[in-house]
């Protein structure tokens, strides 16, 4: 089970922190993503963390200014936001599902690679 939390409503060019709070029995075995979806708009790919952490995709959208980390202690993960742009504007959500792949296999892009989801936050950047 997952829980994400911190959206809110921003300026553009500001900050959000996302967290995703899961389940201790398989989070420490689970590929963790971000996706997000606006209004009429399909699932977008966000950002994916091995198990280890030591492998980490970003989609084009977000790479430079988006940073997703895993705390397998606190069994978290956080998507950090910066320069946010009225475009990042969407229902994120959290995804998590073992790690069958490579860890650089573009199949965890997809949102079948993933197995459980969160609810979802919603996250407004304002122009």
């Amino acid at each position: 089970q997952l829980q994400a939390s911190g959206g809110g409503l921003v300026q553009t060019g500001g900050s959000l922190r996302l967290s995703c709070a899961a389940d201790g029995r398989t989070f420490s075995r689970y590929v963790m993503g971000w996706f997000r979806q606006a209004p009429g708009k399909e699932r977008e790919f966000v950002a994916t963390i091995s198990v280890s952490g030591g492998t980490i995709l970003y989609g084009d959208s977000v790479k430079g200014r988006f940073t997703i980390s895993r705390d397998n202690a606190k069994n978290a993960v956080n998507l950090q936001m910066n320069s946010l742009k009225p475009e990042d504007t969407a229902v994120y959500y959290c995804a998590g599902g073992p790690q069958k792949f490579s860890p650089t296999s573009k199949v965890y892009y997809t949102p079948s690679a993933y197995s459980t989801w969160g609810q979802g936050t919603l996250v407004t950047v304002s122009s």
